[in-house]
């Protein structure tokens, strides 16, 4: 497997990075071709540990076959899914899910949090998120078009896989309470399922593009909406002035 795209080689596309062809494809080419990285973030750890406490109540349902009390609050006539594969599925340092994609050496990745199945046997692709807001929790601000994207490619990645998979993905929103009189020692969140109806049509298309990107020898123009090619471009630019002078 190789690290940056050689395209005598399998090169692993994670949704992340599909992601970031989406958003750039001047940092997708730096990034994939040039092993030039975006700077890193720091983690949210908090986020990570709701994220995978959810994960070990969920299981518990899993292993039981039965439904979750917020699922019945919600009326989502399912159970986790139980399967082999599971831990694997949720591993995406490891790669997560895969499918090899005809007329590319890609092999697209994705790390799921969580797979639930209804009564007639469809998947439905579930996301943990963590936030602490006043207000109720939604899906409406243009940040989130990225959470739907996140879910419509587990889903395509699902479909590709051979199973058959429900379009309504859920959200499962864990809110913050910041009211409370007194921290003591315990963050209480709020748990909201939140649906949407994804479709997975744009995909194949933005990773033919992707790869027919890779395979040109010329760097993208900046991306003058990108605030990383902004942010370098203006540094460099300011570098050259004080040369100048």
């Amino acid at each position: 497997m190789s690290r940056t795209f050689d395209p005598n080689k399998t090169f692993r596309l994670s949704r992340s990075k599909i992601e970031l062809f989406v958003n750039c494809q001047r940092c997708f080419y730096l990034d994939a071709k040039l092993g030039i990285k975006r700077p890193g973030m720091p983690a949210f750890s908090l986020n990570n540990a709701v994220d995978a406490l959810l994960k070990k109540e969920f299981d518990i349902y899993r292993k039981s076959h039965s439904s979750h009390p917020l699922m019945k609050e919600y009326k989502i006539d399912a159970v986790p899914f139980d399967h082999d594969k599971m831990d694997e599925w949720r591993d995406a340092l490891r790669r997560g899910i895969t499918f090899l994609m005809p007329g590319t050496n890609f092999e697209i990745t994705g790390g799921i949090d969580d797979v639930w199945i209804n009564t007639v046997g469809e998947l439905i692709i579930v996301d943990y998120k963590a936030t602490s807001k006043e207000s109720e929790v939604t899906l409406d601000s243009e940040w989130q078009k990225s959470y739907k994207r996140q879910v419509e490619i587990y889903q395509w990645l699902f479909r590709r896989n051979n199973f058959k998979v429900n379009p309504t993905a859920y959200f499962v929103y864990a809110n913050g309470d910041a009211g409370e009189d007194a921290f003591n020692h315990c963050l209480r969140f709020k748990l909201t399922i939140l649906s949407y109806e994804g479709n997975d049509e744009w995909i194949e298309p933005v990773i033919l593009d992707a790869h027919k990107l890779l395979l040109d020898e010329n760097i993208p123009d900046r991306n003058e909406e990108c605030e990383h090619c902004n942010f370098a471009y203006k540094s460099t630019s300011t570098k050259r002035q004080q040369t100048l002078l």
